[in-house]
């Protein structure tokens, strides 16, 4: 690279994404796990055959794309790579009907835990990736990015597990939501004190 070129990357103007359109697995688990991303998501095949699935549950043609890669090896723990993708849902009762109706056909959450700015349930699908099903827990992205410069926030990166089982009880009860998504204060959490799937 030139240096006029360097110059003019320094200097154009970054134009960011308008956002997210999809992620695309490949597997080996076919069916399995197209089945699995229609359940979770309620989403339903735009394109589908015995190769590649395109799945969407809104006005996007697709969201999760699938493909079929027959003889993969399994993911191993502790080598790099995605971590995980985060649904959000409009209210902490559309989150819970959510968990309950899940709960209901054998899937359950790996890691519940209120963030802070989400109150967040963690799940795997049948090769292991992660999607995380969430609530924002504040009104206005402004609140919630000011709570990551919070001293609360930096005392605790990590979050607060909870009970799934409580928190619906406490919603189905009618509790209020906004009380209900507050994250408790248990003090300084780090990585290690953790177990992160």
């Amino acid at each position: 690279m030139t240096q006029q070129s360097t110059a003019a990357t320094e200097t154009a103007a970054i134009i960011p994404p308008v956002r997210l359109a999809h992620f695309v697995l490949r597997t080996s688990r076919f069916r399995e796990v197209i089945d699995w991303y229609k359940t979770v998501l309620g989403a339903e095949a735009a394109f589908e055959n015995e190769i590649l699935a395109f799945l969407s549950y809104d006005e996007e043609h697709h969201r999760v794309a699938v493909l079929n890669m027959p003889d993969l090896e399994e993911q191993k723990d502790g080598v790099a790579g995605f971590h995980h993708a985060a649904f959000t849902y409009d209210s902490l009762g559309d989150l819970m009907a959510t968990y309950k109706r899940l709960r209901d056909v054998g899937i359950t959450p790996v890691f519940p835990i209120n963030h802070g700015p989400t109150t967040s349930m963690y799940y795997q699908d049948p090769d292991g990736n992660q999607i995380e099903l969430q609530v924002d827990n504040y009104d206005n992205i402004e609140d919630a990015t000011a709570f990551f410069y919070s001293p609360a926030f930096a005392e605790n990166p990590i979050g607060v597990e909870f009970d799934p089982e409580d928190l619906l009880r406490r919603v189905e009860a009618g509790e209020d939501q906004a009380v209900l998504k507050r994250r408790p204060d248990i003090g300084q959490r780090g990585l290690e004190a953790v177990k992160l799937r």
